[in-house]
């Protein structure tokens, strides 16, 4: 049985609710785990509260502070927040945090910022040792939603986790971002998905639900699955449609 992750800062959402009144939206809807961004800015008691009153877990959250990875300076502000939520992860189960790489620094080489990421990374996982916390690093597409993103490639990610060489780090790997950078799944991560921690779908265009643009998402979630992939399928779409039907039918698309 695949396992689907709500993202729930879109996901079972309304106006003026709260993300423990999301979590149980969701457990009513029939999906049994959820994922959201940022934690310091949620009231983590409550959603605790939600969390065990339901059953339902967090697949993943993002590793805060969102700043750039692609600088050396941030280095020690970055490390001393990934602690943080690594024990917020703890507290909430979640086994995968996500780390975004920043932008690509005006007036610095992409190899400067490259080795800046990497070796920020590699500390990193010396915080994440032992804690049973993984941490996945996103590439996302600069065509649309993220223009002056430095990590763009799928390929690239891949190489800098083999380059940082712990266990420990991964990557997120998105299927909405691949395919917008006209990005092949089979093509990227043959080989090399025990490096895939995390994946998230999104239709094209619109980055709607799935069944409503151009990407083969079924197919490429198939192939993901068929080579060895056995975690969660973040569910990190915009919806047109509100309601757990919607949602339901989202999934079906996915072959359920």
């Amino acid at each position: 049985m695949r396992r689907y992750s709500a993202c729930i800062e879109w996901l079972f959402a309304e106006g003026g609710d709260s993300f423990p009144d999301r979590i149980r939206r969701a457990h009513a809807g029939g999906l049994t785990a959820v994922e959201f961004w940022r934690w310091t800015d949620k009231d983590l008691d409550a959603i605790e509260v939600a969390l065990k009153e339901t059953g339902v877990v967090v697949t993943s959250l993002v590793a805060e502070p969102m700043i750039a990875l692609t600088d050396a300076a941030n280095q020690q502000a970055w490390l001393k927040g990934l602690a943080e939520s690594v024990t917020v992860a703890k507290r909430l189960g979640a086994p995968v945090l996500i780390a975004q790489a920043g932008d690509d620094l005006p007036g610095r080489s992409r190899e400067e910022q490259r080795k800046a990421l990497t070796e920020t990374l590699k500390a990193g996982a010396d915080i994440l040792k032992g804690s049973g916390v993984r941490l996945g690093v996103e590439p996302l597409n600069i065509r649309i939603d993220h223009v002056g993103y430095f990590l763009d490639s799928t390929r690239e990610g891949l190489d800098i986790v083999d380059d940082v060489a712990h266990p420990e780090i991964g990557i997120v790997y998105d299927i909405y971002h691949s395919a917008v950078m006209g990005e092949r799944t089979e093509a990227v991560l043959d080989g090399r998905l025990d490096r895939v921690f995390h994946v998230h779908v999104a239709d094209h265009p619109g980055r709607n639900e799935p069944g409503s643009g151009g990407i083969d998402l079924a197919h490429r979630l198939n192939w993901i699955f068929a080579n060895g992939y056995d975690g969660a399928v973040g569910l990190e779409y915009r919806p047109t449609t509100s309601g757990a039907d919607a949602v339901s039918a989202a999934i079906a698309s996915l072959g359920g």
